[in-house]
């Protein structure tokens, strides 16, 4: 009973049952929707199930890196144009050295991405950390800039490249499963393992607490800081990799575009508090499948563009109702409140009119 009252004040699990609903949703008006076959043409397995996980691969990547700007009391609205420079960078670099091998090219793309990334943010984190500026307001600058710098670097067009091994990270699969969804759970196990089993994690929430008495115990929040916001543009980057991977295409003006708030979405629905101080890697990682599983819906269900966001804030709201404590305490308490007795008949006029006659007499 404990168990069950425990698994029902964690966040995430409402999030689970959010997939699993939307998914019976689906395989109501479908019956075969969760069925997995071989593609004759691949010889790979296809199915929505493995859409789901492999167009969650970017989602996970962002909002990784969203919880820990949350965590420390900020928050980043530059990755979605951070995923459109990555994706920028890639194109324009496998464009330009098509004539060489394949693994290099590839290599020398992922390689070029990350760092232009790691650069961005790290400005957003000096200007963070060290000048003082509001990280909405920074990443807000950021996000416009960065956005610009992917139109230079492709001349404001869209790019297109031919390199298999990178068109593999998206469209290969490691024993059934997407790769680019098999390289996003091992980035979260090895970042997840770095932040708890050292003392990172609990340095970055101390932080997002009070970064006053973080200073006073010890705890340099600056140059935490600076690394926070310098993960999230490199996973952002990771991110825009495995989403322009799919199609071996960069949009400047479409890659990424409005992702920073299904970021945002992923990491509330897991469970990280918008206050700082507390963040979940695998509430965030669950919230992601679900807004994965979320759009993969409004799709199924030929839901019109015009109503596809009020369709997902309807979900969200309503989880996010469920999630809360004191939602499902007034539930509780409705279910559990005892009936109350009807009142006694009240005597008639007449009656009572006779009783006080008698006692007059």
């Amino acid at each position: 009973m404990n168990r069950v009252k425990t698994a029902l004040r964690t966040p995430w699990f409402w999030a689970i049952v959010g997939i699993a609903l939307l998914l019976l949703i689906n395989s109501i008006k479908n019956p075969a929707y969760l069925a997995v076959s071989v593609n004759p043409t691949t010889g790979m397995l296809t199915g929505n199930v493995l859409d789901i996980l492999r167009v969650s691969a970017p989602i996970i990547m962002i909002a990784l890196g969203m919880t820990f700007v949350i965590a420390t009391g900020g928050i980043d609205l530059s990755v979605g144009s951070m995923m459109a420079v990555g994706g920028a960078v890639a194109m324009e670099t496998l464009s330009n050295l098509e004539g060489s091998s394949p693994v290099g090219a590839m290599l020398t793309a992922i390689g070029l991405a990350l760092a232009l990334a790691i650069v961005l943010g790290a400005i957003n984190g000096f200007l963070v950390s060290v000048v003082g500026l509001q990280p909405f307001i920074t990443t807000l600058i950021m996000m416009l800039a960065a956005r610009g710098i992917a139109r230079v670097i492709t001349g404001g067009q869209n790019t297109n490249a031919t390199n298999e091994p990178f068109r593999l990270l998206a469209n290969g699969q490691i024993l059934g499963i997407p790769t680019s969804f098999v390289l996003a759970i091992a980035i979260v196990v090895l970042i997840a393992l770095a932040m708890r089993r050292t003392a990172l994690g609990l340095m970055i929430e101390s932080i997002g607490i009070n970064p006053h008495a973080s200073r006073l115990a010890g705890i340099r929040p600056k140059p935490i800081l600076l690394g926070v916001y310098v993960l999230s543009a490199a996973l952002a980057a990771v991110g825009g990799l495995f989403s322009v991977s799919e199609v071996m295409t960069v949009s400047v003006g479409g890659t990424g575009n409005l992702m920073e708030l299904d970021a945002i979405l992923a990491v509330v629905i897991g469970g990280t508090s918008l206050a700082g101080g507390k963040f979940s890697i695998v509430g965030s990682t669950v919230g992601a499948l679900l807004i994965a599983t979320l759009n993969k819906t409004v799709l199924f269900l030929g839901i019109p563009a015009a109503a596809t966001p009020a369709f997902k804030a309807l979900v969200i709201i309503v989880l996010v109702l469920l999630q809360s404590e004191r939602v499902r305490s007034w539930f509780v308490s409705r279910a559990k409140s005892p009936r109350l007795p009807s009142p006694p008949p009240t005597p008639s006029a007449e009656q009572g009119t006779s009783v006080t006659k008698e006692v007059v007499a």
